[in-house]
């Protein structure tokens, strides 16, 4: 019994007011958990790319990267607050990243830098799916905060994707 009170006590001190249903926070809450989960993923492989970039390109392609890391993470706190605005609560762990992301991860030892630029391509297009698909659980319930956030983000994994594409193309191709 006290322990089932303990843990009522500690649900309702996280319960932040909404306008939302308890359905809509649920749903809302596991999209952008979701999306936050890979964007940390997305993060962290950027920032390895990048650490780890070599070749006749480094300068450009580190900076880019550099650059590209530095957007992602701006992401992660706006991301995980709009979670604790709706009601829900957020990521809590390494782990919990690591059984929620959807971006695959990428530990060789060596990568060559044109296979690091066209994965981290992949990756960013695949957030934008992932961004697009929590748009539309928030469009669902009326969450037009968490829905305009979204769309920013989005056009900022399309630019990234424009920019991998670009940079690594090969001679007039």
């Amino acid at each position: 019994m006290a322990k089932d009170n303990a843990k009522k006590a500690r649900k309702a001190a996280m319960a932040t007011p909404t306008g939302l249903t308890g359905e809509a926070t649920r749903d809302i809450s596991a999209a952008l958990n979701g999306a936050l989960a890979d964007v940390f993923t997305l993060y962290l492989k950027t920032k390895n790319f990048h650490w780890h970039m070599s070749g006749p390109h480094f300068r450009d392609y580190h900076l880019l990267l550099d650059e590209h890391g530095a957007e992602i993470f701006a992401v992660t706190d706006p991301l995980a607050e709009r979670v604790r605005k709706v009601g829900g609560t957020t990521l809590r762990s390494i782990g919990q990243i690591a059984r929620t992301s959807r971006i695959p991860d990428n530990d060789a030892d060596f990568v060559d830098p044109q296979d690091m630029l066209a994965e981290l391509r992949e990756d960013n297009l695949r957030l934008a799916s992932i961004l697009r698909e929590a748009h539309g659980v928030c469009d669902e319930y009326g969450d037009v905060a968490s829905a305009s956030l979204i769309e920013v983000w989005i056009d900022e994994a399309e630019r990234r994707v424009w920019f991998l594409f670009e940079a690594g193309r090969r001679g007039n191709a």
